[in-house]
């Protein structure tokens, strides 16, 4: 994590916001995901409410992750955060900023993508994503991130999960071949947050 989010104390979560790529990696495999407080800080999982929209705008995703439209998952996907009314204004000038900024650096963004940076930046919250180009536009503006292996790590540091079960999220990644990152570069981030080699796809 690139900075320290706020929140967490005795009066409310430690809340963590998760890009649409995060979500469908996790999903299936911890359920619930979002909205479910855990270890010290109570961190607590939300996504955009633009995930359902850019999900039912792309057949590809449609195919490929059919599961999200099940009840169970839709129902959970109710968690999510958003903005009040008088923040709005300040939202799409930040958000033409970063497109700016984005644009300039010739970083490929979506405007979900930079939606999802300008809500994690106005609520002091991390934003888990995997994405290069997002991670480098948050680094320009010291926006907190943590890649979606960072976040398995702390959940297996809060004992929200074991590592059985980080080890069956990997294998599965690997079996859909949806690694968040080039495999060289995911088996190296693996050894170092977890002591191990990656398991084998299953």
């Amino acid at each position: 994590m690139k900075k320290s989010a706020h929140g967490g104390g005795q009066g409310e979560p430690t809340r963590i916001l998760l890009d649409s790529n995060s979500y469908f990696r996790l999903a299936q495999s911890i359920r619930p995901l979002l909205g479910v407080e855990f270890g010290n800080k109570r961190y607590c999982l939300y996504i955009t409410r633009d995930l359902d929209k850019e999900f039912e705008r792309n057949p590809a995703l449609q195919t490929k992750f059919h599961w999200v439209r099940e009840a169970e998952y839709k129902a959970n996907r109710q968690n999510t955060l958003n903005l009040p009314q008088n923040r709005q204004a300040e939202a799409r000038h930040l958000f033409d900023f970063l497109t700016n900024h984005a644009r300039t650096e010739n970083l490929s963004v979506s405007p979900v993508d930079v939606r999802t940076l300008c809500l994690g930046y106005m609520l002091g919250i991390p934003v888990i994503t995997d994405d290069l180009d997002m991670l480098a536009l948050a680094n320009a503006f010291q926006i907190a991130t943590m890649t979606t292996l960072d976040l398995v790590k702390l959940m297996l540091d809060e004992n929200h999960i074991d590592m059985k079960k980080v080890r069956q999220i990997c294998a599965y990644w690997q079996y859909e071949r949806d690694l968040p990152s080039p495999f060289s570069l995911f088996r190296k981030q693996y050894k170092n947050l977890f002591n191990e080699e990656p398991p084998p796809p299953v």
